[in-house]
């Protein structure tokens, strides 16, 4: 049996960065969804229940962050993993969800890769352990 393909939410308001980053996810095995400011993905994730991750930039067009992005998924949709990027600012950890991963920029694809795996990895585990 097929291992069901994980969705992943990139929401980057640059749009060559968030091309480039959906072909390589897309690449790595992911279906990749895709969102130009934090209200488009709030929309997206109210349509969709199947995202396994969010992947977002912090510095975000139309008053909402992508620390504000993360923190209200973590807080309405446990169950999906949460990177959270940036070149500009250097982001607390106290500042995200304990579950979330900052993943500074400029990274290599790899990185972007495996730690899109890990977060979702991570969230499974949990349900795993909360369903036992």
């Amino acid at each position: 049996m097929q291992k069901p393909t994980r969705i992943v939410l990139v929401v980057e308001d640059e749009p060559l960065i968030r091309l480039f980053l959906a072909d390589v996810l897309e690449d790595a095995g992911f279906a990749v969804l895709e969102a130009g400011s934090v209200l488009e993905a709030v929309g997206v994730l109210g349509l969709r229940t199947d995202i396994d991750a969010v992947f977002t930039d912090v510095d975000m067009p139309g008053g909402l962050c992508g620390i504000d992005l993360a923190k209200m998924v973590a807080s309405t949709s446990p169950h999906i993993g949460i990177v959270v990027t940036s070149g500009r600012v250097d982001v607390a950890r106290g500042e995200l969800p304990a579950e979330a991963r900052f993943l500074p920029k400029p990274y290599n694809t790899m990185t972007a890769v495996s730690t899109v795996q890990s977060v979702i990895q991570a969230t499974t585990d949990v349900r795993a352990d909360r369903a036992s």
